[in-house]
């Protein structure tokens, strides 16, 4: 399995931007679909955007299309989530998550977890 570790997370206003970060560490040397999800209190952890190893396919949901861009940097072994325009809706708990699967918007397909990171957006 590849370790992952989140970063980027904080409170910004309605309207501002945050970057995360997900560095992945251990078997990095096989070609791992990666995603964002997140989940916010009481909800389910839902996708964000799901990327593949080569980067040339995303899928990005609807509730964030458009404000959000998934990219990754193989030669650094890190996956970012750049989230533009935030709404208070966005607070949420940020998860990067690996699979050695195909692209794929259900969280059960992915078999590496980071701890997560805070995001919280104020009106």
């Amino acid at each position: 399995q590849v370790q992952l570790v989140e970063s980027g997370g904080g409170l910004v206003q309605a309207g501002g931007s945050l970057r995360l970060s997900c560095a992945a560490s251990g078997r990095t040397n096989s070609q791992y679909t990666m995603g964002w999800f997140r989940q916010a209190p009481g909800k389910e952890r839902e996708v964000v955007a799901v990327i593949s190893w080569s980067g040339r396919n995303t899928n990005t949901a609807d509730s964030v299309k458009g404000r959000f861009t998934i990219s990754r940097d193989n030669a650094k072994n890190t996956v970012y989530l750049q989230m533009n325009s935030l709404k208070p809706e966005d607070t949420a708990v940020y998860y990067c998550a690996a699979t050695r699967g195909p692209l794929s918007i259900n969280r059960f397909a992915y078999e590496s977890w980071g701890q997560g990171t805070q995001v919280t957006v104020s009106s």
